[in-house]
């Protein structure tokens, strides 16, 4: 049975701004992964590498900018979570003058992988958090460990 997991987070923001972080290939690499190409329309290309050897893979489903983002989501040479196998839906509502990040990953095959993209997403939100709100995360040890 697939598994979902839901995440919020609050920055301090404004909704432009965290959606700029997350379509923007030079503000998403101020926070997560080394290179990123993506195309952020329904039907774009949604591609960030990690490390030299980890590479996320899929496809926008649908962009309402400042609002919403939803992308189909795997890892290349991944058996369980292949490219497109999941769907990552991030909702972007504003609130007390920042913005509430609500992340639903939906589709992840067992609990296991569940667990481990959870702890992912946990890491890179309150990166995120720092460097929309005009911070800077600093290296990223998430990838090192």
């Amino acid at each position: 049975m697939a598994e979902t997991l839901r995440s919020e987070i609050e920055i301090a923001a404004p909704q432009a701004t965290v959606f700029a972080f997350l379509t923007d290939p030079d503000k998403i690499l101020r926070w997560m992964g080394t290179k990123v190409t993506i195309d952020p329309k329904a039907g774009g290309i949604y591609l960030l590498g990690m490390t030299d050897k980890l590479t996320a893979h899929g496809e926008f489903t649908e962009v309402i900018p400042v609002h919403r983002l939803a992308y189909k989501f795997g890892w290349d040479g991944h058996d369980e979570v292949p490219p497109g196998s999941t769907l990552v839906e991030i909702d972007l509502i504003e609130k007390d003058g920042g913005t509430l990040v609500r992340l639903t990953h939906g589709g992840l095959p067992n609990e296991k992988e569940r667990i481990e993209h959870e702890k992912g997403w946990t890491h890179y939100m309150k990166r995120l958090a720092i460097a929309a709100a005009g911070g800077d995360p600093g290296p990223d040890k998430h990838l090192s460990s």
